[in-house]
């Protein structure tokens, strides 16, 4: 039996908190905008500027999501014009560790699995 296997067994919910925690943070933005705060706190126009492709709406999404999950905190400054900034916690920046293991990997791995893709779309 897997270590996974084992763990959902144990917990008894088939998984089911794991797979809610793995689909946040491997979604198509929260890894760029853990990465993008890691040791800083950003307002929100500069990390959309920090990353390429997303818009309002999902960087917005996001940071609502990552907040809830307690990896990121908002704090709002009573200024004119209003100032939000973001950075992450404690718990938030444990996942830098991993992001840039994964990153690491995807990178090293991509040339073959640029190939494996090629030779199964020629078949």
């Amino acid at each position: 039996m897997s270590h996974y296997e084992d763990t959902c067994r144990i917990r008894g919910d088939q998984g089911q908190a794991i797979r809610g925690i793995l689909d946040r943070v491997a979604d198509k933005w929260t890894l760029l905008v853990v990465t993008t705060l890691d040791d800083e706190r950003l307002r929100f126009t500069d990390l959309q500027r920090r990353i390429p492709g997303i818009s309002q709406r999902m960087l917005t999404l996001t940071l609502r999501h990552l907040e809830r999950d307690g990896l990121v905190t908002r704090t709002a400054y009573a200024e004119v014009p209003p100032r939000v900034e973001y950075e992450l916690t404690e718990v938030g920046a444990t996942l830098i560790g991993p992001a840039l293991a994964l990153a690491d990997w995807a990178i090293a791995n991509n040339p073959a699995i640029e190939a494996n893709r090629e030779t199964f779309d020629a078949r």
